[in-house]
């Protein structure tokens, strides 16, 4: 049995210094994760997103850490997008 390795470090990506920011996208709920409501933002048609902030940053997200604060939690979408992930590590090349 063999286990595909995957080179996250190819382009040191980390949230930190990637200038896609993914946590300032709009991030559509799509599956019910258990995401807080205070992290909820519905718009007139009920359609729901990441709340994000004034800044245009995810509410969710530590400012000093860079980490979700709900990771357990958090929407498909943002699992779907993990750092250093094929779809993560294409918008970083796109970008760069």
């Amino acid at each position: 049995m063999t286990i595909d390795l995957k080179n996250i470090t190819e382009h040191d990506i980390t949230c930190a210094n990637c200038q896609a920011c993914c946590c300032r996208m709009e991030v559509m709920i799509i599956s019910d994760t258990g995401v807080p409501d205070k992290h909820v933002s519905v718009d007139e048609w009920g359609g729901e997103t990441m709340l994000r902030l004034d800044d245009g940053w995810c509410s969710a997200v530590d400012r000093e850490t860079y980490l979700c604060t709900i990771y357990e939690n958090r929407p498909w979408i943002c699992r779907e997008f993990e750092m250093g992930s094929e779809e993560c590590v294409e918008v970083f090349n796109v970008v760069d």
